[in-house]
């Protein structure tokens, strides 16, 4: 069971910090619920104490598994299948999965795939889901905005960056 202040990360929508537990009359049922505040969005989301597992909650990641992941960026090796509609699921399904090497993998592969060329609309998509949600959680490991670790992602990519 998760406590109060716990700092969680739920998959497909980001990272945030538990506020309370509280019970609740949901289509005519009394539950109890995690009510868990988002810092990048500043809204309160519901999650059902009974479907945390089936929603792959997890804590966050803690200080040194954040620098194993930027670590993970600098790997130059990225394989990917060329044909678009193979790869935009196989992203889905990482970010689905709740892990952060995951996430990592379709930032840097969508982030070196626009370098080389424009993203479809549906990567576009992918590509920014991906980041909010790591990003909200590389906030509350790192006490980093947003433009910060957006300039530490993009050097662990592509290397040495200009902010002109």
């Amino acid at each position: 069971m998760l406590s109060i202040g716990e700092k969680i990360v739920y998959p497909m929508h980001g990272a945030g910090i538990i506020q309370s537990i509280e019970e609740k009359e949901v289509l005519g049922q009394k539950k109890k619920y995690y009510i868990m505040w988002m810092p990048n969005d500043n809204i309160n989301v519901m999650i059902p104490i009974d479907s945390v597992d089936d929603f792959k909650i997890r804590k966050i990641i803690s200080y040194s598994e954040y620098l194993n992941v930027i670590e993970k960026l600098k790997e130059t090796n990225v394989d990917e299948p060329d044909n678009w509609g193979v790869r935009y699921r196989n992203n889905v399904d990482k970010i689905k999965k709740g892990d952060v090497y995951d996430l990592a993998d379709v930032i840097k592969s969508l982030a070196i795939r626009e370098k080389k060329k424009s993203l479809s609309s549906g990567e576009n998509k992918i590509y920014e889901l991906a980041k909010e949600i790591l990003f909200s959680e590389l906030k509350l490991v790192t006490g980093l905005n947003c433009q910060d670790i957006d300039s530490v992602i993009e050097e662990a990519i592509f290397g040495k960056v200009d902010n002109l």
